[in-house]
């Protein structure tokens, strides 16, 4: 076959492709340029999904009727005029394709108006021809209908998914767009039935509660960076926003919603940022809810990289994943409420139950931002530790829980799980200020390891040692242990040896940053009390002591509670007396 060049038609449907995937990537494009026409409110209706019909309405500044046939020309904007001015885009839209990808798979119907006495226009699109224009009166601001979407294209039309994942998609995409903006109204309304309007008051918090319902947006806590200890780059940017506490939390990452700039983006590395945030603090396989802006010098993010606009470069990469991560860590630790049975909380905010489960991943999730690195600023006094209310130490039960008073109840301590965080801090103190206290065994102990755990050694025999584990191979599969840290002397040396190499072991390699954590957190799950082990009033009181000296007092280092509320209310309650 010759070399030949598309006919237009083709070459526009081609080109679409790369933009309209889906119903929701029609409304994410007429929301956008709603914004930037400066609207205030936005109205989208759909049809079947938005198969038959998407209709999306606003109050912005309108076109002018002499301009409406160009707007829907290839490459056709007034948002920028060089290739100077590529770097620093300051608008949602920018490469004039919307209006030409969505007229190019769909029959597009268009009324606008500039207001001020101007008459407005009317104009109808099918498959990119103009098939009607005329003089039509509407109220300042723009309506837009899209009918038939991909009627000409039925490649694309079969491999739509079901009605109920398109609406999916549409529902979750204006919700972000109210996230982000919430002083602009907006509304949809699903086969003539309202399913959503945000209030438009301009406060983040309003917009939650109508994603997210009373409950959980009340759970939230509000995220706003300070420049202390930040580095020039990061002084640039601010983050805000909410996040959950700890107690709440979902099974997948789809409810961490980021913004750079007012643009919705997807990005592994902040979402990396933002779950390590957490580290320590969830159970495994668990993920929190977030919804953050980042603002930032326009020059130092590239936005025109992606076609549907969703992802970006950023210039100082480090520096955005440390801001987003400190950000969210001082909030974390300053004020995540105790998990507390009743509802009431010790804390900021609305929490559930308590986060049981099994232990936090402490290794990156596949992808996650294997090229950053991890700033190593959480526990070591960067941000302000989280303080205990004043307790008194009451007793033990079981052998399992240590029992105290505070001012909001009675608190029922996990002895393992809190001497786990005590022994973990204390230790990771110790290698931060390179001064780890060592116990030299009386005599050299030869430690059986698998064939597997064996060969691996030599890739930890120094982050070992660096934390105070003095080891050598000694022919074969044995090695010699030496010497432990002072803090894991009573540990039985030969399990928590193995239980460390299989902790390594599991997942991808760990960032640097992570190997000292991750052998702290297995060394010390090892070497903490256990359950049915009694301890005196002494011991009681030490352990409640040292553990209002940790930065993360409420949780082990594997994620699950140290400790939980029974609140005084929620006594009165059951014992009737309110």
């Amino acid at each position: 076959m010759p070399i030949h060049i598309l006919p237009d038609d083709v070459a526009a449907k081609i080109a679409a492709g790369e933009v309209i995937e889906r119903p929701a990537s029609v409304v994410k494009e007429l929301i956008e340029n709603a914004i930037d026409a400066g609207a205030t409110t936005i109205h989208v209706e759909i049809k079947q999904a938005g198969r038959r019909l998407i209709r999306v309405s606003d109050n912005g500044c309108g076109i002018p009727a002499g301009e409406v046939e160009t707007a829907f020309a290839r490459h056709a904007t007034s948002k920028l005029q060089t290739v100077q001015d590529l770097e620093c885009i300051r608008t949602l839209g920018f490469r004039g394709e919307a209006l030409a990808s969505i007229a190019a798979v769909s029959q597009v119907t268009m009324t606008t108006c500039t207001g001020d006495g101007q008459v407005g226009a009317r104009l109808r699109i099918e498959g990119t021809r103009v098939v009607r224009r005329e003089p039509r009166a509407h109220p300042r601001g723009s309506t837009i209908g899209v009918e038939n979407l991909f009627y000409n294209v039925p490649a694309r039309l079969k491999f739509l998914k079901t009605d109920v994942t398109e609406r999916k998609h549409i529902n979750t995409l204006i919700a972000r767009y109210a996230m982000a903006y919430p002083h602009l109204q907006f509304s949809l309304e699903n086969d003539d039935r309202l399913t959503f309007r945000s209030p438009g008051s301009g406060e983040l918090l309003d917009v939650l509660i109508e994603v997210y319902g009373l409950d959980i947006a009340g759970a939230m806590l509000a995220v706003e960076s300070g420049e202390r200890g930040a580095s020039q780059e990061e002084r640039q940017m601010q983050v805000w926003g909410y996040v959950s506490p700890p107690d709440v939390h979902r099974g997948t990452r789809e409810q961490i919603t980021l913004f750079v700039n007012g643009r919705w983006v997807q990005d592994r590395g902040l979402t990396f940022a933002v779950e390590q945030a957490y580290h320590t603090l969830l159970p495994v396989g668990r993920h929190p809810l977030a919804v953050l802006q980042l603002s930032m010098p326009p020059q130092e993010v590239d936005v025109n990289v992606h076609p549907a606009k969703s992802e970006v470069h950023f210039q100082h990469r480090n520096a955005v994943f440390r801001a987003v991560q400190r950000a969210v860590r001082s909030v974390l630790l300053g004020q995540a409420p105790i998990p507390s049975v009743g509802g009431a909380t010790s804390g900021r905010g609305v929490a559930g139950a308590a986060a049981t489960q099994a232990a936090m991943d402490l290794h990156a999730p596949a992808g996650g931002g294997s090229a950053l690195r991890w700033s190593g600023e959480f526990e070591t006094g960067d941000v302000e530790p989280t303080k205990l209310p004043p307790l008194r130490a009451i007793g033990q039960l079981g052998q399992i829980y240590i029992i105290a008073e505070g001012p909001e109840g009675m608190y029922l301590i996990d002895q393992h799980a809190a001497h786990e965080r005590v022994m973990y801090e204390k230790l990771l103190a110790q290698h931060a200020a390179s001064d780890i206290q060592v116990q030299t065994l009386l005599a050299p102990l030869p430690v059986e390891l698998a064939p597997g755990q064996a060969a691996e050694l030599g890739n930890w025999l120094e982050p070992l040692r660096a934390l105070g584990f003095e080891v050598e191979p000694f022919g074969g599969s044995t090695v010699l242990v030496r010497a432990v840290p002072a803090v894991l002397s009573r540990i039985d040396v030969r399990q928590t040896l193995v239980d460390v190499l299989d902790e390594l072991a599991v997942g991808d390699e760990p960032l640097a940053d992570q190997v000292h954590r991750r052998i702290a957190a297995a060394a010390c799950k090892q070497g903490a009390v256990k359950a049915g082990q009694t301890l005196s009033m002494d011991e009681i009181k030490g352990l409640i002591a040292q553990l209002e000296q940790t930065t993360s007092p409420r949780t082990c280092p594997h994620g699950r509670p140290t400790m939980i509320l029974l609140s005084r209310g929620w006594m009165e309650h059951e014992f009737g007396r309110r």
